[in-house]
């Protein structure tokens, strides 16, 4: 018989103060020493209004991956270093690790030396890596492997957005103005992006007191086996969709080509990422009988605004509809984080008592890398 799993608590970390849309190059610099002429069109397509960076005016680093998850980590603990002991597992999911070896799993254990001697694994990918992270400790708490365990979600990009490692392409503001997926590439992904960390403590019982999250099941497809890669960082698209990594690369090349940018193959993104995120919710909705009405709350990773209709038309088709009351999407506020987003939106909700017991929470989270999403319900406790 296998184990109910519960989301016991959350808490979250950002570095630094908030960002405004007029700060954001004070932080990531100028390219070229000239302002972005595609900037505020992507803003306003987006909707972003602050984001947080591990960085100081002028680009210096603050913060690493690693630390910003120990850091939320402690927190789950109420900062008591002889609380990490209860911690048997930590999953640790991100898409931005402060380096390729060791994990950043790993990284963010030696940032919590009190914890001991636990199990660590590091689900890499986009903004799936942490919900991969989250299924695996549900999974090892159903199976009776831990009674004990924390996933994360995390991001620091910003150290690839300063003006220093970013090639600027041109900017074709007519076009940009008719056709905003024109502005998905470099120039989308640099106004857009946000760095924190956010950790959920997971047990095999829920709170004696308080609320708890029961997670009722986590599902998710990849449809890598149908499409070519989207979204892309160390390496570049080759004419026949196929990608060429970074150790094909000469060091000069590297640089100049801007490998180790964030990029995204507009002409995919447009034409996929809302579609495929439908199939999978449609084989969902009828597997499990699910209704508009079984359903307290929707919270969608969305990457910027611009999608948020085009999601909401998805469910329209597949789902019977989910009002707009319903929604919760804190894009807007805190940017968006990558792996670490859903989490944020769950933390916030269950850290600002927007949630009474017998209320479910429906999770979607798609990611465009080589389009993979997943999707998990929640039940208040």
């Amino acid at each position: 018989m296998s184990n109910q799993v519960y989301i016991t608590n959350t808490a979250a970390f950002f570095p630094n103060s908030p960002v405004a849309n007029d700060e954001m190059e004070e932080y990531l610099g100028y390219i070229n020493g000239k302002p972005s002429k595609s900037k505020k069109i992507v803003l306003r397509n987006n909707g972003i209004t602050n984001r947080y960076y591990a960085l100081e005016k002028g680009g210096k680093s603050t913060h690493t991956n690693a630390q910003m998850t120990a850091l939320a980590v402690r927190e789950l603990f109420g900062n008591d270093p002889d609380r990490l002991k209860e911690m048997e597992l930590l999953s640790c999911g991100t898409s931005s690790p402060d380096q390729m070896m060791p994990s950043h799993g790993v990284m963010t254990h030696g940032w919590l030396p009190e914890a001991g001697g636990i199990e660590v694994v590091s689900p890499s990918g986009v903004c799936c890596a942490g919900m991969h992270a989250l299924k695996y400790a549900y999974l090892a708490i159903k199976a009776g492997e831990a009674k004990t365990a924390v996933a994360t979600g995390s991001e620091r990009f910003s150290g690839l957005l300063v003006s220093d490692v970013f090639n600027e392409e041109a900017h074709h503001l007519e076009a940009l103005n008719e056709n905003p997926y024109i502005a998905f590439s470099k120039e989308f992904l640099r106004w857009m992006l946000s760095d924190g960390a956010s950790a959920f403590l997971l047990s095999d019982t829920p709170n004696p007191e308080g609320l708890s999250l029961r997670i009722d099941w986590i599902e998710g497809v990849s449809y890598a086996n149908e499409m070519d890669a989207c979204m892309y960082m160390g390496s570049e698209k080759e004419p026949d969709g196929t990608l060429k990594g970074f150790m094909d690369f000469t060091p000069e090349e590297i640089m100049n080509k801007s490998i180790f940018s964030v990029k995204q193959d507009i002409s995919l993104l447009s034409d996929n990422i809302v579609p495929l995120g439908g199939r999978k919710i449609k084989e969902i909705i009828e597997k499990k009988g699910l209704t508009a009405k079984d359903i307290d709350h929707f919270l969608p990773h969305i990457s910027s605004n611009f999608f948020r209709s085009k999601i909401a038309d998805m469910v329209e088709q597949y789902g019977g509809g989910i009002p707009d009351e319903k929604w919760f999407i804190n894009l807007y506020t805190v940017g968006n984080v990558g792996a670490a987003s859903i989490y944020l939106m769950i933390n916030e909700m269950f850290q600002t008592g927007k949630l009474k017991k017998g209320e479910t929470l429906l999770l979607l989270v798609p990611e465009s890398s080589r389009f993979s999403y997943m999707y998990a319900m929640l039940t208040v406790v």
